[in-house]
């Protein structure tokens, strides 16, 4: 069976400790990564799949776009989400 993670990108952390944390996902056997940015932080989340293809390259695939909205707190707020497939 295959193991998933999915990371929830923030502001409180730096684009790259989000960039190792999905890089050392990888590295622990994990085969998909989920990349899911809320609001704000949805260009955070695509500067971070952006580093994320240019150091790995074609050893991750983009398997999936999903835009959407859930509510939080009474509010709707936005949402991005990658899901990423380690191919090496």
């Amino acid at each position: 069976m295959e193991r998933s993670t999915q990371v929830v990108v923030s502001r409180n952390k730096s684009i790259d400790e989000q960039v190792l944390d999905v890089i050392s996902s990888f590295n622990q056997g994990i085969k998909d990564v989920e990349l899911k940015g809320y609001g704000r932080e949805i260009d955070r989340t695509v500067d971070i799949y952006n580093i994320i293809k240019e150091k790995l390259g074609d050893a991750v695939s983009l398997v999936d776009v999903t835009i959407g909205s859930e509510f939080k707190d009474k509010r709707r707020i936005s949402y991005l989400l990658f899901r990423l497939r380690k191919s090496f």
